[in-house]
């Protein structure tokens, strides 16, 4: 897949739903807590958890120090909460014998394979969880790819049909100009939440039409 084939795809949907520019979400450690909390649940749920947590403990060494239970209990609203209470207090935990203070400022000054590397050496922290942290905090052009961005790019015929979910973050990477990163990303998981659905996509009325492999798959 080409570039300037990327650089259509962006066009059109930019388009349709407006450019995105970056910006910093949250601090990586912040990032990478929200992401651990967004795993199988909606981001209006994840997003609750995750204020709930901060209100809850004033800052990570206070999680760090705080039961697990009383961690899961503070993140009840978004699901799977012993789990993810677990994932985070075991990640804080590496997080402070790596680094002390939980600054992850350094990894800017790391390639996106190395930087990402550092952070999947981390306890429950993945391929998806690690791009997110490099690109919504650091400004990174590291690629995540979630359910909808798998599917959409999947239908595009960007990534092959044998391609695994983490495969695919590396092959989004290396077609998107790292300038594109960030709105190629959010634009994919809006067309996929707004058009390019999972049951019944609106293929008709989708921009992408003319130039998507899978059009004539789903419109008889």
């Amino acid at each position: 897949m080409s570039k300037s084939k990327i650089g259509q795809i962006i066009g059109l949907l930019i388009n349709a739903y407006g450019d995105r520019k970056w910006h910093k979400r949250l601090e990586p450690v912040g990032e990478l807590v929200l992401t651990i909390l967004s795993q199988n649940t909606s981001d209006t749920n994840s997003r609750r958890a995750y204020t709930s947590l901060i209100e809850t403990f004033d800052t990570w060494d206070s999680i760090l120090k705080a039961d697990t239970e009383d961690i899961a209990s503070a993140i009840r609203s978004g699901g799977l909460a012993d789990v993810k209470a677990k994932y985070i207090k075991n990640a804080l935990q590496a997080l402070k014998k790596e680094t002390t203070d939980f600054n992850l400022a350094f990894l800017v000054d790391m390639t996106v394979e190395s930087a990402r590397k550092w952070l999947i050496q981390l306890p429950g922290v993945g391929m998806k969880t690690a791009s997110c942290v490099l690109l919504f905090s650091l400004g990174m052009p590291a690629f995540p790819v979630d359910t909808h961005v798998y599917r959409v790019a999947g239908r595009l015929g960007l990534i092959g049909k044998k391609v695994s979910v983490d495969a695919a973050h590396v092959e989004m990477e290396r077609m998107t100009p790292a300038e594109d990163t960030y709105r190629c990303h959010v634009l994919l998981i809006e067309h996929g939440r707004k058009t390019c659905k999972a049951q019944r996509p609106l293929c008709p009325s989708c921009v992408l039409a003319k130039i998507c492999p899978s059009y004539k798959m789903f419109v008889k």
